[in-house]
């Protein structure tokens, strides 16, 4: 068994060896689909961040009446969040903070300053901004607890329903962003695979008499397919190592150029933290690909 193994080892290297041209081109194939299908990992890990980061800046306020007491909206933000689990963060606004707030938003405007000076005093509410975790029916989950719980008789206005619309369309774009990106995934791994298996289908064309010369003289189907499923691992493994040194090399490289148009997402960072599953993908796309392509391909002239 070792014997044999050995022999089809040393069949592969040298067939590898001996078709240098073909090897290389196969190899240049691999690595294009490779990083085809890791740019698109990578561009679905900075759409997901951007998503995140958008759907993080959206939330609902709930505004409270005048006269109400700081511990009374604390104990409010209390009971809703044991009353709505999907809750991700509430912030509690007081009605200074909210002046200081409105005065550095508005502060290059003199028409609302002026209207501000006018009425006098601090006439903005205190308020609790919400953010959940999920889809819009959870805001409108929270939205209902607000208005028809015990502390509704505190609340003065809940600015759901002026919110609905943007926060649907945002949660529509991002669903749709990630459902493009499978789709994109889906068609690239298949026009990868057909482009791959072309190209070591003719690397293997080459040898076609040697197959048959090898089935005349009874070898084995096993031992006729070995060296060429090996030739496809080499390939897929050779492929693979540039593949994940380029990768590395364009995330340290671009991550400034990247962080200037996506700020806060660092492409080193994405690929240093998720360099396991650049692994899997690379490395098993292209020893995958190369050898159940060349086993695929040898069987042709098996059955002939």
């Amino acid at each position: 068994m070792l014997t044999n193994f050995k022999r089809v080892l040393g069949f592969a290297i040298s067939d590898f060896g001996r078709n240098k041209g073909i090897s290389v081109a196969t190899i240049f194939v691999l690595i294009v689909a490779i990083m085809m299908v890791s740019a698109l990992f990578f561009f679905q890990g900075g759409a997901n961040y951007l998503a995140a980061e958008i759907r993080n800046k959206i939330d609902i306020t709930a505004y409270f009446k005048d006269g109400t007491t700081e511990q009374d909206i604390l104990n409010v933000k209390d009971q809703l969040i044991k009353m709505s689990p999907n809750i991700k963060k509430i912030e509690y606004v007081s009605k200074e903070d909210a002046l200081v707030i409105f005065n550095e938003k508005h502060q290059n405007d003199p028409i609302l300053a002026k209207a501000l000076k006018e009425v006098g005093g601090n006439p903005l509410p205190p308020s609790l901004n919400i953010t959940t975790n999920g889809d819009p029916s959870q805001y409108q989950q929270v939205a209902n607890v607000l208005e028809n719980s015990d502390f509704s008789k505190l609340i003065d206005n809940v600015d759901f329903s002026q919110k609905k619309d943007t926060i649907e369309k945002v949660y529509s774009i991002t669903s749709k962003v990630n459902l493009v990106g499978i789709i994109l995934a889906i068609i690239l791994v298949l026009v990868a695979i057909l482009v791959v298996f072309n190209t070591i289908k003719l690397a293997i064309d080459t040898s076609k008499d040697e197959i048959s010369t090898m089935r005349v003289v009874g070898a084995t189907d096993w031992f006729i397919r070995g060296p060429f499923i090996i030739c496809g691992i080499i390939y897929g493994l050779i492929s693979f190592i540039i593949c994940f040194v380029l990768f590395g090399l364009f995330a340290y490289f671009s991550s400034s150029y990247i962080a200037s148009t996506l700020p806060g997402f660092s492409a080193i960072a994405f690929f240093l933290t998720n360099w396991w599953i650049f692994v899997l993908i690379q490395l098993g796309f292209g020893i995958g690909v190369g050898a159940i392509s060349s086993f695929i391909v040898v069987r042709r002239y098996l059955d002939i």
